[in-house]
């Protein structure tokens, strides 16, 4: 079973959030890491870029496919982590670390519901498998 690390909240989409205030970084699960296969291309939403909950906002090309990241939470696209756009790989390698995607600043500053915890996460999985 893949690491979910407690800390994080996680979409259903396989993305993870972390929320500190009234910022959200955002990245994929190790999980969708290991679906999508070795990341070689990575394209990012732009700083200023207005996101509502659900909206596609980036993109994960593997050698077998190219995959949508959602936004899991509305506001405003503040940082993405261009590093991640020179080295693909740490999505597979770091994918709550250094494999980090963009952080958005929340429209609201309340949790999103729909979001779930590590163990309804894990629990999604189990059920998936």
């Amino acid at each position: 079973m893949a690491d979910t690390p407690t800390e994080l909240c996680y979409t259903k989409d396989h993305e993870w959030v972390s929320i500190v205030g009234a910022m959200a970084r955002v990245g994929v699960t190790s999980h969708a890491a290991e679906l999508i296969g070795d990341v070689v291309y990575v394209s990012l939403p732009t700083v200023g870029m207005v996101v509502a909950v659900g909206d596609s906002c980036a993109e994960l090309e593997s050698t077998k496919s190219v995959n949508d990241v959602y936004a899991p939470v509305a506001g405003v696209i503040k940082t993405v982590n261009d590093a991640v756009t020179n080295t693909p790989e740490a999505i597979n390698a770091d994918p709550y670390g250094d494999g980090w995607l963009f952080e958005v600043e929340m429209a609201d500053s309340e949790k999103p519901s729909d979001l779930l915890d590590a163990s309804a996460y894990s629990d999604m999985l189990a059920s998936d498998g």
